[in-house]
């Protein structure tokens, strides 16, 4: 079979104005980039609308380094539904550069359930990404120009500041610097470092601001740090809202594009869920439930990463209700976590996916304590042998759920209809009735052990002296509040990622948090977790080529 980019390539595309002409906008309210690209204004957002449509959530059980599909199923299945007649939008994150170089790949799903122009959405896209570092490192400069200034100066202590500049590639690298140094005309000597794009709170605050207003208070409320007599200094203190919104006033739009099938797809933003909320935005969600009978989003990594979030922080603030879940399982996946080795990823063994089910109960079980039963579809991959396939059917049916095999990455919506009829069937069924797992009003640390014990598993909880120190302030600053965003590995249901199946016996420790008081989340870091990430040994940057005609190969 061709690979994804050739695939995407080769596929006729309509353009964007046909596209959003199936939705019923108008030609005036596009904002067009491009043939085949455009923002949409978010006066479409129709809360009325919102009410009638039915939301479906996209998750995954505990994925190898590669992943096991959730795009890939997320756009085969809005294939599907509109095959058997259901009026459909994809609503999916945008990628970011760092896994598009690195070991990941791109997020534009696969096959032939891939969205459109896949090249472009895969790097600058329409810029969102951009305008988000540039206005995150405008707050850094801000605060950097503050500590040179004498005559207006905050009185800033240096080694309070907790804001970093961002990048959007994976460089281990720039994980801790040292800034400010060659003299006086060259800024104040400290110590800071780069997160990722993704991992921004200002990407976590495009993704929860529901108009310009919301995003500027939401920019003005970001922590930033201390003043030499301890009092806290906000981001509005330096008067940088303002200006970062201006920064932000397109990318706060949804950008629309298609499915290979000439389908709508809205892509929007978002962070990784392995340190932020790993989610779209609230108004491409809600613009996408404006605008179409069924919404098929997704939110990043496995269940107890993504899916958590999307209900307990994004559900929370926006009043979105989600009607059904669907967890994507692979064999190759299950096998890992019956104990196969990477290069026994490939080899049948129904003893392997026996004790490798063990992940995908958990998963079910954790998607039932939001009060929703899921549909479990089984990315289907050549090399799945029909013993396993039916072993992981069995299994899924003795917790109570139905398996259906997906074939969207060879087929497209042909190979999806039956996933797409037994999803609609579970929304019709009327039984999912999703809950939050916590009140937000609880103290942080019985927040923070509900979701380790209930969703990961753990027995117990524990706090570095700088995480009890964290939690003080978090105390101080009035914050106990607020919902929880963990911080973990995305290997394992634990915050060691050695621990795959479904662990037991085992505790979670919180190394240190950082406070999101403008996205209006606290974030406890777990173990090891790193907001920036490195590259492998051998990085996906280096199969990919452009030719003279400008034709990009090796992007996947």
């Amino acid at each position: 079979m061709e690979s994804d980019i050739q695939i995407a390539q080769a596929a006729k595309l309509s353009p964007i104005r046909e596209v959003a002409a199936k939705l019923g906008i108008g030609e005036d309210d596009l904002e067009l980039y491009g043939k085949y690209k455009a923002k949409i204004p978010l006066n479409l957002i129709d809360e009325e609308k919102i009410k009638k449509s039915k939301l479906i959530l996209v998750t995954a059980m505990t994925p190898t380094p590669a992943g096991e599909g959730k795009t890939t199923v997320s756009i085969g299945l809005t294939e599907g539904l509109n095959k058997i007649g259901k009026k459909t939008i994809v609503v999916l994150r945008e990628p970011s550069l760092g896994p598009v170089f690195g070991i990941k790949g791109g997020a534009a799903g696969g096959g032939n359930s891939q969205v459109v122009p896949m090249e472009d959405i895969n790097l600058h896209f329409t810029g969102d990404f951009s305008a988000v570092e540039k206005a995150n490192n405008l707050l850094s400069a801000l605060i950097d120009n503050n500590l040179q200034n004498k005559q207006f100066s905050l009185n800033i202590d240096p080694r309070t500041i907790m804001w970093k500049r961002v990048m959007d590639l994976n460089d281990r690298a720039l994980r801790k610097t040292v800034m400010g140094l060659g003299g006086t005309a060259d800024g104040i000597p400290r110590e800071s470092g780069f997160n990722i794009t993704a991992a921004s709170e200002i990407m976590a605050i495009l993704c929860m601001s529901t108009n310009i207003k919301d995003l500027k208070e939401r920019l003005g409320n970001i922590f930033v740090g201390f003043t030499f007599d301890k009092k806290p200094i906000f981001a509005r203190d330096l008067k940088a809202q303002g200006a970062m919104a201006i920064l932000l006033k397109d990318a706060i739009k949804p950008n629309l594009v298609q499915t290979l099938e000439g389908n709508p797809a809205i892509i929007h933003a978002g962070p990784f869920a392995n340190i932020a909320q790993g989610t779209n935005t609230i108004v491409a969600t809600k613009m996408g439930m404006s605008l179409a009978e069924y919404v098929v989003t997704e939110a990043g990594f496995g269940a107890d990463l993504g899916a958590e979030k999307f209900i307990d922080i994004k559900c929370g603030y926006s009043g979105l209700k989600v009607n059904t879940v669907v967890l994507v399982v692979t064999i190759r996946a299950i096998r890992h976590h019956g104990g196969a080795k990477k290069e026994e990823y490939d080899i049948p063994s129904v003893e392997r996916v026996v004790k490798g089910m063990e992940n995908v109960e958990k998963h079910i079980e954790n998607i039932k304590k939001f009060g929703i039963t899921p549909v479990v579809a089984l990315n289907m991959r050549v090399g799945d042998s029909a013993e396993e396939i039916a072993m992981v059917k069995q299994m899924c049916g003795k917790y109570g759920v139905k398996a259906v095999e997906s074939n969207g990455w060879a087929l497209g919506g042909n190979g999806t209809q039956e996933l797409a009829k037994e999803v609609v069937r579970n929304v019709e069924s009327n039984s999912n009735k999703m809950k939050l797992l916590y009140d937000w009003n609880l103290p942080v640390k019985t927040k923070i052990e509900t979701i380790a014990k209930e969703i990961y598993g753990a027995d117990d909880v524990e706090y570095s002296p700088k995480a009890e120190a964290d939690l003080k302030l978090i105390k101080s600053l009035g914050l106990e509040h607020l919902p929880i965003c963990m911080a973990k590995t995305q290997k394992s249901l634990s915050d060691n990622e050695k621990l795959i199946g479904r662990p037991r016996d085992f505790s979670v420790s919180i190394r240190e948090f950082e406070i999101a008081a403008g996205a209006g989340f606290i974030i406890p870091i777990l173990g090891a977790m790193m907001r920036m990430p490195g590259l492998p040994n051998v990085p996906a940057s280096e199969g990919m080529d452009i030719d003279d005609d400008g034709v990009i190969s090796g992007l996947s």
